[in-house]
């Protein structure tokens, strides 16, 4: 057998490779029925899907190298960012996914649910928190739905030669914002958003953007804290927050 390799493990889903295969194992059916259907779908690379026996999927290994890791600088080139933004573009221009996605409502309550928790608790400081949530409430307008990752961190995004040769994890994928997966894409690595829009080639309202990088932001530090991730950490979260003061 070859050797074992516990890729993220946490009380609601664990991913293993073995060998060029991962084996994903959720406690949400949904999630891993939205991952099969959506890698079906999308007009990008993705992961073959191997064989599913609920609650493991098996899929295969994309080549190439992952765009970077939140907290670190990139080691992508600026060809690969914008190579990035033209494969989200493909994405969103391609026929939505049969299934509903999140609307604004929902999404702005989850805020004000997430922001009171924080605030309860003493996650963060209150004026850090009050800031952020003002920057936030530019991404909670209408938009017109587009087929979304969902949660097209720069972790999922794999290049070889200034090509993008696989997007990993579609768990998330939904009809959505478009700038929701801008601003996934490009949180804590604000530097490279002007290299993604060139590859996008759209007009993009940099105010929703970062809206988006608060929002994200602020609903993922309690989680990440009790799932036993640390968002203090330089270039994570918390630095995406206190970037907005």
């Amino acid at each position: 057998m070859e050797e074992i390799e516990v890729v993220v493990a946490h009380s609601e889903r664990a991913t293993l490779r073995v060998g060029d295969v991962f084996l994903k194992v959720d406690v949400d059916p949904r999630r891993t029925e939205v991952e099969v259907q959506a890698i079906a779908l999308a007009p990008i690379p993705t992961p073959r899907v191997l064989w599913r026996e609920p609650p493991v999927l098996a899929i295969s290994a994309v080549p190439g190298t992952a765009l970077g890791r939140l907290g670190e600088p990139s080691p992508a080139s600026r060809a690969a960012w914008v190579a990035a933004g033209a494969a989200v573009r493909a994405l969103h221009d391609a026929p939505l996914p049969p299934w509903p996605g999140p609307d604004v409502d929902a999404l702005a309550a989850c805020l004000d649910d997430e922001c009171g928790r924080l605030l309860a608790g003493g996650v963060l400081p209150r004026d850090l928190i009050t800031r952020n949530r003002e920057v936030a409430q530019a991404a909670m307008r209408p938009w017109k739905p587009v087929f979304i990752h969902g949660d097209l961190q720069i972790t999922h995004v794999f290049v070889e030669d200034d090509t993008v040769v696989g997007v990993i994890d579609w768990s998330e994928a939904a009809p959505g914002d478009a700038l929701f997966d801008l601003a996934t894409l490009t949180l804590g690595h604000e530097e490279h958003l002007d290299d993604v829009i060139a590859g996008y080639g759209a007009d993009v309202d940099l105010d929703v953007i970062r809206g988006w990088w608060s929002w994200r932001s602020l609903i993922a530090v309690r989680w990440l804290v009790e799932h036993g991730f640390d968002p203090s950490l330089p270039g994570c979260e918390l630095d995406v927050l206190r970037a907005r003061m």
